[in-house]
């Protein structure tokens, strides 16, 4: 009797230690990863700007592995469709949210979903729930248009570019001074497609840009097709976003590339340890975030040379590519000698509030 009630007991306890180290196992196995999305004006892979934020994706899932659960939304407008696409994932638990274009978050789109963190690129709204990056990429294009300028003989330059907005218009900018160096008195010619990523449109650009004696072509548009239209006519490229060399090995020059993957990790960890809050990023050649793409054949060991000189320059602070004085393309000095532009300062003096091309682009500034 007394056996068969010590061998009960026994069993219970058994079962009972069984049960606890089965609920601790459902305790580790139910801790579920946390969710992170990236909402994209392309696709994922086009080779240039979209391509780049996935990347960055990819290394947060790399760095974290199991502790994260990424998802991304490709070829999403701004508007309805934004508004679509971020109820869909709040109702799926991403409650961080990278919106990778301008014009995505809107206070009205951020006061909808007040548990959503949003991280918007290349906007100014900041809000309890709205946090802003960017950087310095005109730099970078600024030595890109140096390649540029360098591989051009008749210093007629084509430049295919998306929205006459002031970020567009910054590069433009930039690209037009960086090819003035190594080639004075050097045009860049603008044509705009009023699209982030439209191949079509680009490649249209492109021909006529080609058409109008260009002789080597540079972007700030998404797709490679300009590059391709390029080595299709055997003259140097520039790309922009990504190292986009395979789709035009020969005409490739260089890029103004970003590295969004360290900004992406930090934020993703602050999210995770609940100490995430809104603010504004702007990197730099300094801290790694935006740098050039390899070189291509075409450019020289003087090039080069020349290139990382500025780019040293630049990093250092002894050179700044918007520092005056700087003339529009009316000849209006815009920008007086020893005043350096800044990237959220109002008035003539703001990168975010560019709207005036400088001596030496054609086109219009209003696309």
């Amino acid at each position: 009797m007394s056996r068969r009630l010590t061998l009960g007991a026994l069993a219970l306890a058994v079962a009972a230690i069984a049960l606890v180290v089965a609920g601790v196992g459902s305790a580790k196995h139910s801790a579920a990863p946390f969710k992170a999305a990236w909402i994209y004006v392309g696709p994922h892979n086009d080779g240039g700007w979209s391509q780049a934020h996935d990347d960055g994706r990819l290394y947060v899932q790399k760095m974290l592995g199991s502790k994260v659960q990424t998802t991304y939304k490709e070829n999403i407008a701004v508007g309805a469709q934004f508004d679509q696409t971020v109820s869909s994932l709040s109702a799926q638990g991403y409650n961080l949210i990278f919106a990778t274009s301008y014009g995505y978050v809107t206070p009205q789109v951020a006061a909808k979903y007040p548990n959503v963190k949003f991280e918007q690129a290349t906007g100014t709204l900041v809000s309890k729930n709205v946090s802003e990056y960017f950087g310095a990429a005109e730099d970078t294009v600024f030595l890109s248009g140096m390649a540029a300028g360098a591989a051009s003989k008749s210093g007629n330059i084509g430049y295919v570019v998306a929205f006459p907005i002031p970020e567009v218009i910054r590069h433009a900018n930039a690209f037009t001074l960086g090819a003035q160096v190594t080639h004075p008195g050097a045009q860049v010619h603008v044509v705009w497609t009023n699209s982030w990523y439209d191949p079509s449109k680009e490649k249209k650009a492109a021909q006529s840009l080609v058409q109008a004696g260009a002789d080597v072509l540079g972007q700030n548009v998404d797709s490679p097709a300009t590059g391709q239209y390029a080595e299709s006519q055997g003259i140097p490229w520039v790309g922009y976003d990504s190292d986009a060399s395979k789709f035009a090995p020969k005409s490739w020059l260089t890029a103004a590339v970003y590295n969004w993957g360290p900004y992406y990790l930090s934020r993703v960890k602050a999210a995770m340890a609940g100490t995430w809050k809104p603010g504004f990023y702007y990197g730099s050649i300094k801290d790694g975030f935006t740098g050039l793409a390899k070189y291509g054949p075409g450019v020289s060991a003087q090039t080069k040379a020349m290139i990382t000189a500025k780019e040293k320059a630049i990093e250092s602070g002894s050179f700044y590519e918007f520092a005056g004085p700087l003339y529009d393309q009316s000849g209006k000095l815009r920008v007086a000698k020893g005043v350096k532009m800044q990237v959220l300062k109002g008035g003539t003096n703001s990168l975010y509030g560019m709207d005036w091309l400088v001596k030496g682009v054609q086109g219009s500034a209003k696309g």
